[in-house]
């Protein structure tokens, strides 16, 4: 999960560099570095910590050149220090690694026995010490393809040569990897967002692939090692500020977005005249689908959660949600008729990537619900169903859950349409209510100032709880998960019917047990389940949209949100629940946006 960019130009690269890493940021901030070269030599220099950190470093001491590679790191092997940092150099070559080589113990081992020594305690340096070994004897090419060839794992590579400053070679397996284009100027990098500041016009290489880089040109490689070409992608202009504006973080800012989003996600699903949901080049017949899986990790599991049950109320059809992370390692019946969805905000995440990946060597049918339409994962789909969130800088997801959640509800809603599973007059019913969701997030935002209160009462406490039934139960899952991204207290969300079955012994005196209950048909027995962590000395915060105050003088807060739809309740019981995080962890002084050990691409298992 970290991040890499590359620049050779005919001016000087490192304030570029350092600007793209800022954007890179979101795929890890343990350390920062970068190398170019000028006057035959390779000038490196990185540190443990931000990027920011990095710029005040190259402000005392330049690092002149016209090409240069840069790194921003989530450590995988060996704790975040400036030996552990990336590029990892030799005299004659320098390195930037993005994902894991699960044979680097092994290759130590063996370059170790030939009396070759490492500084780091990374399976990065690997690298570097296989191609020192072979440019003794090989051009840069073909030493970089043998070396591929010893490497087992995922990769995306950056790499630069003192001997030669005019290009740079990178090369793909796994990882994602983008080529970038310009006038006497061109690029490598992880994703076309940190590219997009300096061009619109992108590449992006498939596994195997390898590109090597001149200011004036791009040359492509297959594993075959045979040149090949590449198609240019035009990026779509996007109006959407990556700024904080008045905020006070990326999260709180993103979180107010959700009005205008979800709004912005309908116009494109919805015919206002026709009052109908537009979906085309679905891979499948939504007739013959014999059954639907949903497939998933962290924020973008819950909301296939959440779409399991919406598939099951509104559809006749079976339906499976899954872990990416175990989908991929199962051994899965395959189906031609089933459909399998992919869930993704990047669209880069690596688990999903491998399952989709599997889905597509099985000849299943695909279909990815991603917010970059650019993405790996958008790329090698059946079928791409945007989100249009815009871009979600925040770490922990919020208005990229909502986006996920709302292309799902609307495909559920389709696909039941289509197949006849609900009258025609209920479908356009739904319709119309959905088109409500902007403004009743919008009134549910009004609650923040309690919310406020209330995080400041329970962010002293050792951990939580979260309780739901029904659709609830995902959001409960989210909002534990929120808590525990933002504010590193413990926290767990349970079926609200669980609690009996080993829960309610974590139940003591003051634990914070917040209780989701829309009034739908478990609102009674979710209110019994209440009524046992109370006895039990539970502090409950209540979420519900009940027209009036649940009578039970033991409640702690209750907080009641709009009344809508009871398909839609998971939408308006979000709200809430971010805010919360976002405030515990501000009192408790956390960092927002970039919560510790965490990263937003999640591009190694």
């Amino acid at each position: 999960m970290c991040g890499i960019i590359g620049i050779v130009s005919n001016k000087s690269v490192s304030t570029n560099i350092i600007n793209s890493l800022k954007k890179l940021e979101y795929r890890g901030y343990d350390s920062a570095g970068l190398a170019t070269i000028s006057d035959g030599k390779i000038n490196e220099k990185k540190c443990p910590g931000r990027v920011e950190k990095l710029e005040k470093i190259l402000f005392q001491t330049p690092s002149r050149g016209n090409l240069g590679i840069g790194h921003v790191r989530w450590a995988t092997h060996g704790v975040p220090n400036e030996v552990n940092a990336h590029p990892h150099s030799s005299e004659i070559v320098s390195v930037v690694h993005n994902g894991i080589i699960e044979n680097s113990d092994e290759l130590k081992k063996e370059l170790e026995k030939s009396g070759k020594t490492f500084k780091s305690q990374t399976d990065t340096e690997v690298i570097t010490v296989l191609l020192t070994e072979k440019l003794k004897k090989l051009e840069p090419l073909k030493a970089v393809f043998e070396t591929l060839e010893t490497l087992k794992g995922s990769f995306a590579l950056g790499i630069i040569f003192k001997e030669f400053e005019d290009f740079i070679i990178g090369a793909r397996r796994g990882s994602p990897l983008a080529v970038g284009y310009s006038n006497s100027e061109n690029y490598l990098g992880s994703d076309s967002y940190a590219l997009k500041s300096m061009t619109n016009k992108i590449s992006y290489l498939d596994d195997g692939d390898v590109c090597v880089l001149s200011k004036d040109d791009v040359k492509f490689y297959n594993s075959n090692k045979d040149k090949i070409n590449k198609e240019i992608f035009t990026l779509s202009e996007d109006k959407s500020s990556v700024s904080k504006g008045n905020y006070k973080s990326f999260m709180i800012k993103e979180i107010f977005e959700q009005p205008n989003t979800t709004k912005t996600c309908l116009k494109e699903y919805i015919d206002k005249i026709r009052e109908e949901i537009n979906f085309y080049n679905l891979p499948v017949d939504p007739k013959k689908i014999n059954k639907v899986v949903l497939i998933g990790c962290g924020t973008a599991y819950h909301s296939c959660l959440v779409a399991k049950y919406w598939l099951e109320e509104l559809t006749t059809l079976n339906v499976e949600a899954d872990i990416a992370s175990e989908f991929r390692y199962r051994k899965v019946k395959f189906d031609i008729n089933n459909l399998y969805i992919f869930v993704s905000q990047s669209g880069e995440t690596a688990d999903t990537y491998a399952a989709l990946d599997l889905c597509k060597k099985e000849n299943a049918k695909t279909c990815s619900v991603v917010n970059v339409v650019e993405s790996s994962i958008a790329r090698h789909s059946d079928c791409v169903l945007p989100i249009h969130a815009g871009p979600e800088i925040g770490v922990a997801s919020t208005k990229a859950f909502l986006g996920q959640m709302l292309v799902l509800y609307l495909l559920s809603l389709k696909i039941s349409e289509i197949r006849n599973d609900i009258e025609h007059k209920e479908y356009k019913k739904k319709i119309g209510e959905l088109k409500k969701i902007p403004k009743l997030i919008a009134e549910s935002l009004k609650e923040e100032e309690k919310i406020q209160l209330i995080a400041k009462d329970i962010y002293k406490s050792k951990g939580s709880m979260f309780l739901g039934r029904g659709s609830s139960f995902p959001i409960a899952l989210e909002g534990a998960l929120k808590l525990k991204e933002l504010s590193y207290l413990h926290a767990e969300g349970y079926p609200a019917g669980e609690m009996k079955h080993g829960p309610l012994a974590l139940i003591e005196d003051g634990l914070p047990v917040v209780v989701i209950a829309p009034k739908d048909k478990y609102f009674e027995k979710t209110l019994s389940n209440m009524q046992e962590v109370i006895a039990r000395g539970g502090k409950v915060l209540l979420l519900t949209n009940s027209s009036s105050k649940v009578i039970s003088e033991n409640i702690r807060f209750q907080i009641n949100l709009p009344d809508a739809d009871l398909t839609l309740t998971p939408f308006l019981f979000t709200i809430p629940l971010q805010l919360l995080s976002y405030h515990v962890a501000m009192f408790k002084k956390c960092d927002i946006d970039k919560p510790r050990n965490l990263a937003k691409s999640v591009t190694v298992e």
